[in-house]
């Protein structure tokens, strides 16, 4: 799987090729995120060091004088460190500011329990008028950032860290607020955000061979987020599962379950991070104690369609 740091590198340059007025700041984190690939563009680059919140004004300002600034930092930084002067000097003003976060969640697995940000999502979600954006490959990556360039309006974009899945076709469609859909079942709705999409699709084929179809949607934008999607699929199965590297409160798991109470209700099972801290460990064993993988999300599925049929038969 291609890198990351490397692939945002090269997204990064690509834009600032298109767009003169484009400047990147970064943390004192450029190496390892890959936005220090736009030293290529000297005067337009700038390392702030490890100061998120002034990393934050600076883009404030910039972005007032007619500049797109795109920030890159950890997760964990830029929204731990730096959220009042995000939701003050950014989103009350709705300043054309770009966020790309990485390292979110359980890929920050080298770095320990203190850099496992799962609480990113929340935080950024319920500051008023910033989209939110949970790129679940290489090539929603690259439309994510074009987005967000060519979208007025405050950005807050969610990347791993690592390695980073090819699924889509470069030129494959893709719209901000509009779910993607990967299969087509009526038995369980199964939607999922970001770099845990590969282990749904492992559990999609795995429901399938017991005879049990799945619609999948591949909901890249947490906010605003695809209701009419949600809504389609819940009608169609009657069941949902959701699957997040992030909380299960206040993440794609809320906002699939907010939608639903006031829409279509049906019963719904969250596949994420059980409202605790991370720990250290190999990725593997983090996914297997999270219980994040394909096996996980089937069982999920499972225990979600029985809970359906229940409440039909209690019904009828």
């Amino acid at each position: 799987m291609p890198s990351l740091k490397d692939e945002l590198g090269k997204v990064l340059i690509e834009l600032g090729k298109e767009y003169g007025d484009m400047v990147v700041i970064s943390g004192d984190l450029g190496k390892s995120t890959g936005a220090s690939a736009f030293e290529v563009f000297p005067e337009r680059y700038f390392n702030l060091g490890i100061s998120e919140q002034d990393m934050i004004g600076t883009a404030a300002g910039l972005a007032s004088a007619g500049k797109i600034p795109i920030v890159s930092t950890y997760a964990i930084f830029l929204v731990g460190r730096a959220w009042e002067q995000i939701r003050n000097s950014v989103a009350r003003d709705s300043l054309n500011v770009k966020m790309l976060a990485t390292h979110g969640g359980v890929s920050a697995y080298a770095d320990g329990g203190s850099h496992q940000c799962y609480e990113d999502i929340a935080i950024m979600r319920c500051i008023p008028g910033v989209t939110v954006m949970v790129p679940a490959d290489v090539s929603e990556l690259r439309q994510a950032a074009r987005a967000a360039v060519e979208i007025s309006g405050p950005f807050y974009i969610r990347l791993p860290r690592g390695e980073i899945s090819r699924i889509f076709e470069e030129n494959s469609e893709f719209q901000v607020g509009k779910a993607r859909r990967i299969s087509e079942g009526e038995d369980v709705g199964i939607i999922v955000s970001g770099f845990l999409l590969p282990e749904v699709i492992k559990a999609e084929a795995l429901l399938k061979k017991e005879g049990i179809r799945a619609t999948v949607l591949d909901m890249h934008t947490i906010k605003p987020p695809d209701a009419e999607a949600i809504v389609d699929v819940a009608r169609q199965t009657g069941a949902m599962v959701t699957v997040e590297d992030h909380n299960i409160i206040g993440g794609l798991g809320s906002t699939v379950a907010e939608v639903l109470s006031s829409k279509s209700p049906a019963p719904v099972e969250m596949i994420g991070i059980s409202d605790r801290f991370g720990e250290s460990g190999e990725l593997s064993q983090l996914m297997d104690l999270y219980r994040l993988g394909a096996l996980d999300i089937a069982n999920a599925a499972k225990r979600v369609i029985k809970l359906k049929d229940l409440r039909r038969g209690m019904s009828s």
